[in-house]
């Protein structure tokens, strides 16, 4: 038998236990070849929006590749701690060093090259169907399929220097062992789990330090301290914390002593130290999967809340009334006129002024008058006002705008006209801003107070609105070949050039429908990539876990083995087992969907997004039911494994 061959037994005979490491990795080649086949299509540069989307694939095809490394490396080293007998034998009988080298070389190449032809196959007959999600889900027109030599030839050559890279860098892990070290392999005495309570309380100060962290005022600064201290205080959590309160579930011995729970709390205590390392792996990997789903789904629900609270189907701005000014007026109602709809045009004279709070801080606001307020308010589904003193006003605050804060009863002045002081008789916070989300808080005062502002404003500040009411745009979410899709993006198609070939950008038409459909189609393409992303994610974390029970398999089944012969029943080595299985795999997930809640929340309150809970309990059920796909998969094989060793 030549040398490659008995590399090759050596695969095929391990196949169970490299299962999980190849159907992983082939799958990372899989999602990395279909990123580049969009990547370098031919068509792509010439798709509205397809360099957009061809950019957020190379940077997805990065983070897939940069994974893929220290998946493979992890793996690798997990299989040679795995075999060290094996290796410690083989030099018992001649083999020298070198040999033992390259034999790893040549393992861990054939299973590499095996998944990158498997994926890659796999990635080919998948392509056609990639190509149209991508196309749908990101709202582009369709690719049409094509022979794609550069992602064949990119994707070889980037994961054969990646399987030769980790080749070469496991190899120190045996060079450093002597032959009796090989021999004793899994086998050694464990020591009793120690807790240094010094490193458990550093560990809870590192949680709350990221936890305020995350908590004060947002910067890049805050969000670095939160990572500094969050990721190593969740590896505290586990090498120390988890461990302790395995010591306390020991205190009262009435719980300890029923039924199997001496068995699987004692053994879990020694798992969860001599795992830590992989859960903490786990749960850094699905809590950034978890942050940046919750994310895009908060991001998607609040630009739907916002399109269904706005009432105004087209707004068209002046912001310097010229010659040219009522060009784009005559366009929208030409437009409307000949597609049939009915509307109602509200024209507003808005004034740009500013606000000074307490503090001295300046705002910007709109101000509007009372009568011409009461007016809109049915289309706005407003109540409508009460009258108002030249000193009094209402603010109506914009969500987008979080930094904008007043309360009811505050004095704040006005720098026009002559720094009048006026009290804030009401302060009204709507889900969101019914003449336009980016239009700063309006001030509505009384007519005779805005005569006098608008008398002393300049005339730059003076600022002119058309908001256009379409009954029949009303209801349900724009869908794409709708007429008020298809019309408002020709309106804003229309204005952009328009303003570009007269050089001419005192004007501007905005829709409800091109605002919802731009946000979409943006986080619908990152959507369809960090699906792909969570899924590597999910699977590379179940095979983490795959990889350290099947290491701890042997001395498992030597346990129960003797267990069973002084009376440990299947049910009970069973139940003892499923408990501790489950833990492993929970536990990850619990910590993540916690750490989820605490990060995301103020990060998406920045940006005015408040209902966070729900999005990230979406996200971690949907990681809890792939979790639970890959236990129940995972604990059957290795109970069927157990039982084999029962009496």
């Amino acid at each position: 038998m030549s040398f490659p061959q008995f590399a090759f037994n050596n695969v095929r005979r391990n196949a169970r236990a490299y299962m999980a490491f190849f159907l992983s990795s082939a799958f990372m080649v899989m999602i990395f070849f279909s990123y580049s086949v969009f990547m370098y299509h031919p068509g792509v540069t010439s798709v509205e929006m397809g360099k957009n989307s061809a950019a957020g694939m190379m940077i997805a095809s990065y983070i897939v590749f940069i994974f893929a490394f220290f998946f493979v490396m992890y793996s690798i080293s997990a299989f040679l701690k795995l075999r060290n007998q094996e290796f410690g034998i083989l030099m018992i009988l001649g083999s020298h060093p070198g040999q033992i080298n390259r034999l790893i070389m040549l393992e861990n190449m054939l299973i590499g090259l095996l998944s990158i032809v498997t994926g890659m196959a796999a990635g080919m007959l998948l392509s056609k169907l990639f190509l149209l999600l991508s196309t749908t889900v990101m709202g582009i027109d369709n690719l049409p399929f094509y022979w794609p030599v550069k992602a064949l030839v990119t994707t070889s050559v980037a994961f054969i220097a990646l399987f030769l890279a980790n080749s070469v860098f496991t190899l120190l892990f045996i060079r450093k062992n002597q032959v009796l070290e090989l021999l004793k392999g899994s086998v050694k005495p464990k020591k009793e789990p120690k807790v240094s309570w010094l490193l458990a309380f550093l560990g809870l100060a590192l949680l709350a330090a990221g936890a305020y962290a995350i908590w004060t005022p947002l910067s890049p600064l805050s969000l670095l301290a939160a990572a500094v201290t969050g990721i190593p205080g969740t590896y505290f959590f586990y090498s120390q914390l988890s461990v302790l309160g395995m010591r306390l579930l020991k205190i009262s011995r009435k719980r300890v002593w029923r039924g199997t729970n001496l068995l699987w709390i004692s053994e879990m205590s020694y798992k969860i130290k001599d795992n830590a390392r992989m859960l903490f792996m786990v749960t850094v990997v699905t809590s950034l999967a978890c942050m940046a789903a919750g994310f895009l789904l908060s991001i998607s629900q609040a630009n739907r809340t916002s399109y269904m609270n706005s009432p105004f189907g087209i707004i068209y701005t002046i912001y310097d009334r010229g010659a040219a000014a009522n060009t784009g007026r005559q366009k929208i109602l030409s437009t409307l006129d000949q597609g049939g709809i009915k509307y109602t045009e509200n024209k507003v004279n808005f004034i740009r002024s500013s606000v000074k709070d307490h503090k001295g801080k300046f705002n910007s606001v709109m101000l509007l008058s009372l009568s011409r307020f009461n007016q809109l308010a049915g289309q706005i589904e407003s109540a409508g006002l009460p009258p108002l003193t030249d000193g009094e006003a209402v603010l109506l605050l914009n969500p987008k705008y979080r930094d904008v804060k007043f309360d009811t009863g505050q004095t704040v002045s006005l720098p026009a006209p002559d720094e009048e002081k006026l009290i804030l008789k009401q302060v009204q916070n709507p889900k969101a801003m019914p003449f336009g989300q980016y239009t700063a808080p309006v001030l509505i005062v009384s007519d005779g107070y805005y005569k006098q502002a608008a008398a002393a404003a300049d005339r730059s500040n003076l600022m002119e609105y058309y908001f256009y009411n379409i009954p029949a745009w009303d209801g349900a979410l724009p869908k794409a070949g709708e007429p008020e899709t298809v019309i408002s993006g020709e309106l804003e198609t229309w204005s952009r050039g328009w303003n570009v070939a007269n050089d001419n950008w005192d004007t501007l038409i905005s829709t409800s429908a091109g605002d919802y459909t731009a946000s979409k189609q943006g986080t619908s393409m990152l959507s369809f990539i960090g699906i792909f992303i969570a899924l590597i994610f999910s699977l590379s974390s179940a095979s983490f876990l795959y990889f350290k029970l099947h290491t701890e398999l042997n001395a498992d089944m030597k346990m129960y083995h003797s267990l069973s012969k002084i009376g440990l029943s299947v049910k009970e080595m069973s139940a003892s087992a499923t408990r501790q299985i489950a833990l492993l795999f929970y536990i990850p997930i619990l910590v993540a969907a916690v750490q989820t809640l605490v990060v995301i929340r103020p990060v998406l309150y920045q940006i005015s997004i408040r209902n966070v809970t729900m999005p990230v309990l979406v996200t971690a059920a949907a990681f809890l039911t792939v979790q639970t796909v890959y236990f129940i998969i995972v604990r059957s094989r290795y109970i069927h494994s157990l039982k084999k060793m029962m009496v």
